[in-house]
């Protein structure tokens, strides 16, 4: 093997070592109780949320 070789196989392997272990990652942090489908509790949404609070100066 030439040494451009060699390298190329040595960078295909921590590539896929790392994607190995993203992909363990992934699948420890994923929530196996998730609803994947089905009716909802949430229905609607609550009252005006994007309603900002006023802040106003005393006038006298």
């Amino acid at each position: 093997m030439t040494d451009s070789a060699k390298d190329q196989n040595e960078n295909d392997q921590i590539k896929q070592q790392f994607r190995e272990a993203l992909e363990r990652k992934n699948h420890k942090n994923a929530n196996p109780t998730a609803a994947t489908a089905g009716d909802s509790k949430i229905h609607h949404t609550h009252g005006p949320a994007d309603h900002k609070r006023e802040f106003r100066r005393k006038s006298g």
